[in-house]
């Protein structure tokens, strides 16, 4: 009697891999149930039936593919989050309940600026230009010769915040606004009259003309104002060290009542990382919606490297059975197995088709896309610099 109790024979349409995969993920889908019967005799005969005896039945080749179809959709959602992981952070689409159902979608990604807008605010809140964080105001009434106040006794502040932190921003003197020094940063310059005259408009007020530029420039041109006068003309600067304002320098008797106003945030609110971030919302790899794939939507490129990756995987498997016996009885002696060799062999078969798909799924990512274009603009740059100029007469 042969010690294999579990002999592969050829399935019918009525028992297809419906049922008889290990996990069911794809047992509704009725393409995958159809073309498994197909894929399971392709791989029988790959594998040597009928001529040879396989110690195996069909259940495990269908088990195989069922490996085969979900690393397949495992590599393409891995090349989709390194595409669109940072489009994924801070998405309310989540991943929650069972990811076990074929219901992965294949619809392009959408990129958005969210994650980056999350990212603008909080930098915006770093330099005062921005945020979600509240700005509070407060100020201090100068006394003469004394240069640290407590910022919790000896200031007015327009919110409460009893032992917490202070980080003050900005100090105030009675500067004028950066943008009065320059409402027309071109009135009455020499070139402008010269660009004026030039067009016959040489009376027309340089105070309403300005030239066409982008409005980045004047804002420049404003924090340049604005930083210059705090650090070259502030009337006092100062350090704050656990809640203890010292001013530099010392107040003069004439400074006695004076008030210096200040904006300043509390650190806690500054510093809290994770007011964004939720349960309800996407914050690594592990919790983006990405479900299996639908098998009836893998186009035939993608089958075919199922068909070849289940192969190689019921070859390790056949590999794996066969190894738990050296030899095998006949009616005249025994034969040798070749387990450990059809193991080996399965397995570097698999490593090498799971390579191939790493590879083209990197040749195909959108920076190898974005490097391919800047390649093809960099070449017909150089046609173009070759191609002679067009000579107009007259």
């Amino acid at each position: 009697m042969s010690k294999f109790q579990f002999l592969y024979e050829d399935p019918t349409i009525l028992t297809n891999a419906s049922q008889s995969t290990p996990l069911g993920i794809y047992d509704d889908d009725e393409t995958f149930a159809s073309e498994s019967v197909d894929v399971c005799k392709y791989v029988a005969r790959k594998l040597g039936h009928p001529v040879m005896q396989l110690e195996f039945n069909s259940g495990s080749i269908y088990a195989c593919l069922e490996e085969a179809v979900s690393e397949y959709s495992q590599q393409i959602h891995h090349y989709n989050t390194k595409n669109w992981m940072w489009e994924h952070y801070g998405s309310t689409n989540r991943q929650s309940g069972s990811a076990m159902g074929s219901t992965g979608s294949h619809e392009a990604e959408a990129p958005h600026m969210g994650t980056t807008f999350l990212l603008s605010e909080q930098y915006g809140e770093a330099i005062n230009v921005g945020g979600g964080i509240t700005l509070y105001s407060g100020s201090i009434s100068m006394t003469s010769s004394k240069q640290i106040y407590n910022l919790e006794t000896d200031s007015n502040l327009t919110g409460s915040h009893s032992n917490k932190r202070l980080e003050i921003q900005r100090i105030f003197n009675d500067g004028p606004s950066a943008i009065t020094r320059f409402y027309d940063p071109f009135a009455g310059s020499f070139e402008q009259r010269q660009m004026l005259d030039g067009f016959g408009m040489g009376n027309v007020s340089p105070a309403v003309s300005f030239i066409m530029r982008p409005m980045s420039y004047d804002i420049a041109r404003a924090q340049a104002i604005e930083t210059n006068d705090k650090i070259r003309k502030s009337a006092y600067s100062f350090e704050l060290i656990n809640n203890q304002l010292r001013i530099f320098p010392k107040p003069k008797s004439t400074d006695d009542g004076n008030k210096i106003y200040f904006q300043y945030y509390v650190k806690e609110d500054k510093g809290s990382t994770t007011r964004t971030y939720t349960n309800s919302k996407v914050s690594d790899p592990s919790n983006i919606p990405y479900k299996f794939l639908t098998y009836s939507e893998i186009n035939a490129p993608g089958r075919q490297w199922i068909r070849k990756f289940t192969l190689a995987n019921s070859k390790e498997l056949l590999g794996i059975i066969r190894s738990k016996y050296a030899s095998m009885p006949l009616p005249n002696g025994e034969v040798s197995l070749d387990g450990e060799a059809l193991k080996a062999e399965g397995r570097e078969e698999k490593a090498n088709t799971l390579e191939e798909l790493k590879e083209f799924l990197d040749s195909v990512s959108l920076s190898e896309g974005a490097r391919k274009e800047q390649e093809v603009a960099e070449a017909n740059q150089q046609v173009l610099n070759k191609a002679p100029l067009k000579i107009y007469i007259g």
